[in-house]
C-alpha cells in the first residue's frame, strides 16, 4: 500500500491538492482513499465518517476527531473503574466531553493505522501544516521514549514506589493496571511509528510560490531530514502566467519564477517539482480537481522519493552505514548525518549517555547512539555541503586492550 501524507504552508491549499492526487491515482486504475479532518466539501460532497466511493475507485472519509476522542477518553475511564472508584470520583458521560487541544492530532495517528488498514493501493492523507506536521510524525518515536523512562517494562521503579506512594494515597496502586494500559499504548505507538518509517510511505509538500514561502520550507527542510521523513513531490501551487501585460500581475509571477529556480535547486533531483497553474478560483468538486492534473503517486518508493536525513531505528537502513571508522589513522571514528539546508548557528550537539540530542533550528530529536559509539567520547563535529559530521574518540576503559 503507498501513502501520501500532504502536508505544506498554511493557506498554500494542501487539503486541495491531496485530493487531486487522490482523485489522480484513482484515474489510473487504483483504489485510492481520501482522508481529511476538514468539514469542507472539496470533493463536492459532505465527507462521511466511515469511507464512501466518491467516484470510479476513488473512497473518502473524513477523520471525526471530537468523536475519537470521546470513545478513547471513555475507554480509558473504563479501564481506569477500579482505581477511580476507589478515590470516589464521578465518572463522565460522553454527552459531557469536548474536544480537547491537541486531540486531532491523536486521532490522525489512530486513523493511519485504523482507517488505512483497508485495501487500498493508495491512501492520501490531508495532514495539518508542516511545521505541526513534522512535529506529529515525531510524536510515536517521543513518547514511547517517554513511556519506556517513566515506566521501564521491567518495574524496577514501580516495585520500589508503589509501597511508598500507596501509603500517601491511603489507597492500593493500580500499578498492574497502569502497566497493562502502558503496553497497550506503546503497542499504538509502535504501529503507528513504523507506518511512518516505512519506504511506503512519503511526504507531498504544498506551497506558494514567494519569499515567506522560500523562508518557511528553508526552516523546514533540515527538520524533515533530521527526523528521516521522505519527500516524494513539492507542489508549487497557484503559479500565474509568465507572461502577462498587467505590469503588477507580471510583478508577481517573476517573483514566483525566481522562487521556482532555488526550490529547483535546492529540492531536485532528491525529489520532484511540480508546478500547478492558479484556476483562477478555488477548486470544488472532481472536475475542478481534475483540471489541476496533479502527479498521482509514483509507482513505488524508490521513484522520485527524497531519503533525507538520519534513519529511524529499525527503518530499513541501519545508521552504522554511516560510520566511518578511522582509528588505525587518525584514532577517531566518524558518524555522517545528511541535514540539508541547515546552518551552523542553528545547530546544537549534546552528548547524553548512550543517546545524543540533536538540535536544528526548531527542531529537535533525541538518537539512540549505534552501539560501537557508545563506547566512545564525543570529540568534536563539523557541518559542511549539508552533512553534520560528528567525531568519536574511542574510550580506552571501554575498548579492549590493543585494539
Amino acid at each position: 500500500m503507498r501513502r501520501v501524507l500532504v502536508t505544506g504552508l498554511g493557506g498554500a491549499g494542501r487539503t486541495t491538492i491531496a485530493a487531486a492526487t487522490a482523485l489522480a491515482a484513482a484515474g489510473r486504475g487504483r483504489r485510492a482513499l481520501f482522508l481529511s479532518t476538514a468539514p469542507g466539501e472539496i470533493l463536492g460532497t459532505p465527507l462521511p465518517a466511515e469511507p464512501v466511493e466518491i467516484t470510479g475507485g476513488l473512497w473518502a472519509a473524513r477523520i471525526d476527531t471530537a468523536a475519537d476522542f470521546r470513545a478513547e477518553f471513555l475507554s480509558l475511564q473504563e479501564r481506569g473503574a477500579s482505581a477511580l472508584d476507589l478515590l470516589g470520583a464521578a465518572r463522565l458521560t460522553g454527552e459531557e466531553l469536548t474536544e480537547l487541544p491537541g486531540s486531532e492530532q491523536f486521532a490522525l495517528l489512530r486513523a493511519l493505522t485504523t482507517v488505512t488498514a483497508g485495501d487500498w493501493d493508495v491512501v492520501v492523507v490531508d495532514m495539518p501544516p508542516l511545521r505541526e506536521t513534522i512535529a506529529l510524525l515525531a510524536l510515536p518515536e517521543q513518547l514511547r521514549r517517554y513511556l519506556r523512562r517513566l515506566l521501564p517494562p521491567e518495574r524496577q521503579a514501580a516495585r520500589a514506589l508503589r509501597p511508598v506512594l500507596a501509603q500517601l494515597a491511603g489507597v492500593p496502586m493500580p500499578a498492574q493496571w497502569l502497566y497493562e494500559t502502558t503496553a497497550r499504548w506503546d503497542a499504538e505507538l509502535a504501529a503507528v511509528q513504523a507506518l511512518i518509517e516505512s519506504p511506503d510511505t512519503t511526504l507531498r509538500l504544498v506551497a506558494e510560490p514567494g519569499p515567506a514561502a522560500a523562508d518557511a520550507l528553508r526552516t523546514a527542510r533540515p527538520g524533515l531530514a533530521l527526523h528521516g521523513l521522505r519527500v516524494d513531490t513539492l507542489v508549487a501551487n497557484r503559479v500565474l502566467p509568465r507572461h502577462s501585460p498587467d505590469l503588477w500581475l507580471a510583478g508577481l509571477a517573476s517573483q514566483q519564477e525566481k522562487c521556482l529556480h532555488e526550490w529547483a535547486a535546492e529540492w531536485v533531483p532528491g525529489s520532484s517539482l511540480r508546478e500547478i497553474a492558479h484556476a483562477g478560483r478555488d477548486p470544488r468538486g472532481p472536475a475542478d480537481l481534475a483540471l489541476l492534473g496533479t502527479a498521482a503517486p509514483a509507482a513505488g518508493p524508490e521513484d522520485g522519493v527524497l531519503a533525507t536525513g538520519l534513519d529511524r531505528p529499525g527503518s530499513g537502513q541501519a545508521t552504522q552505514d554511516a560510520i566511518e571508522d578511522r582509528r588505525e589513522d587518525d584514532g577517531i571514528l566518524l558518524w555522517t548525518i545528511p541535514l540539508p539546508g541547515a546552518v551552523k548557528d542553528d545547530l546544537g550537539l549534546v552528548r547524553r549517555g548512550d543517546e545524543l540530542l540533536l538540535t536544528v533550528g526548531p527542531f529537535r530529536r533525541i538518537v539512540p547512539l549505534p552501539s560501537v559509539l557508545r563506547r566512545c567520547t564525543v570529540s568534536g563535529a563539523a557541518l559542511a555541503d549539508g552533512n553534520l559530521t560528528v567525531r568519536f574518540t574511542p574510550d580506552p576503559e571501554l575498548w579492549p586492550r590493543g585494539r
